[in-house]
């Protein structure tokens, strides 16, 4: 008998993050757990009110990219921050795909399952894509869009060619082009581990005086060892492939979400999701949409104005 056949993987990892793990009380939320897309999929849950915001955090963060906005939102909302599978403390199941609609078909069921209505979506990096998806399959639930450096497709006429140019000129996505090709791709990504700092920086935030070791500590532990590291692999491996399908919105999709208000809130030093090329879809897609640039912030902007984005979200809900 083979070892392989003696001690046979797992088609989920359990979490790698403990469910009390509070990096040093920094993250001080209670975690709670859905099944409803099969898989152990961790939020918190935090506050009350009539508003419902629904955080979406993106490559390669999780919830914890919030921590310092959720306080400040859920005390007069309701406030949910959502780790998509194969990040933070969700499960990383082995088996499957992890491209845009395999997030999109998850957050739909999770937000199913919950019954979530009157949502404001709070949407960062692919958790931009991710919510757009689920926007324009459900424009009923959603009451208001705010993209802090998120991207918006919703069926643009330029929407790729967008996407192409920024991607020649982004380092993050010009290293995955480059690391795909190579085959070191899935190696490098595998070591998230060691290598989450220069990640992240690459991706880009500015105040180095944010980099503490809990800090550290909480971007690092879900990627103990290369299995565990499948989601992050996996969204860069299917914009290389080319595998990632935007939501495509009908016309009365299209017509429902351009009414919605909607807010971007954008870096002005974010070189992963470049302003010039995001916030002409942004406002395409949200004619009557605000939008507001964030000096000094790089693509992490939540880490980079923590203080600014929570007014700011709170301003745009409190006059809408």
């Amino acid at each position: 008998m083979s070892l392989t056949e003696a001690t046979p993987q797992p088609l989920e990892l359990p979490p790698a993050v403990a469910p009390d793990e509070t990096f040093g009380g920094t993250w001080p939320f209670r975690a709670r757990f859905s099944e409803a897309s099969g898989f152990a999929q961790h939020y918190v849950d935090e506050g009350a009110g009539e508003e419902t915001l629904l955080l979406l955090h993106g490559e390669p963060t999780w919830g914890y990219l919030f921590r310092q906005q959720i306080p400040y939102w859920s005390r007069h909302e309701r406030v949910i921050a959502l780790d998509h599978m194969g990040f933070g403390k969700s499960a990383a199941p082995q088996e499957r795909r992890y491209w845009l609609q395999d997030h999109i078909d998850n957050l739909e069921r999770f937000v199913l399952a919950l019954d979530l209505r009157d949502l404001t979506l709070v949407m960062h990096d692919f958790g931009g894509p991710a919510g757009m998806g689920l926007a324009i399959r459900h424009p009923d639930r959603i009451r208001r869009i705010v993209s802090v450096d998120g991207p918006t497709p919703a069926g643009q006429p330029d929407l790729i060619e967008r996407l192409t140019a920024n991607a020649a000129a982004a380092p993050w996505f010009q290293w995955i082009l480059k690391a795909h090709a190579e085959g070191s791709l899935e190696p490098v990504l595998g070591q998230l581990d060691y290598n989450i700092l220069s990640t992240l920086k690459l991706n880009g935030f500015v105040r180095n005086e944010i980099v503490t070791e809990d800090w550290l500590a909480a971007y690092r532990a879900p990627f103990p060892t290369p299995r565990h590291a499948v989601g992050a692999i996996g969204w860069a491996r299917g914009f290389a492939a080319g595998a990632h399908r935007f939501e495509e919105p009908d016309a009365a999709a299209r017509r429902a979400l351009a009414a919605k208000p909607a807010l971007a809130l954008w870096g002005e030093k974010d070189r992963t999701l470049q302003a010039e090329q995001f916030l002409p879809l942004f406002r395409q897609a949200f004619p009557e949409g605000e939008v507001k640039r964030l000096p000094g912030a790089g693509h992490y902007s939540p880490e980079d104005a923590p203080l600014e984005i929570a007014r700011d979200v709170q301003d745009f809900i409190d006059r809408t």
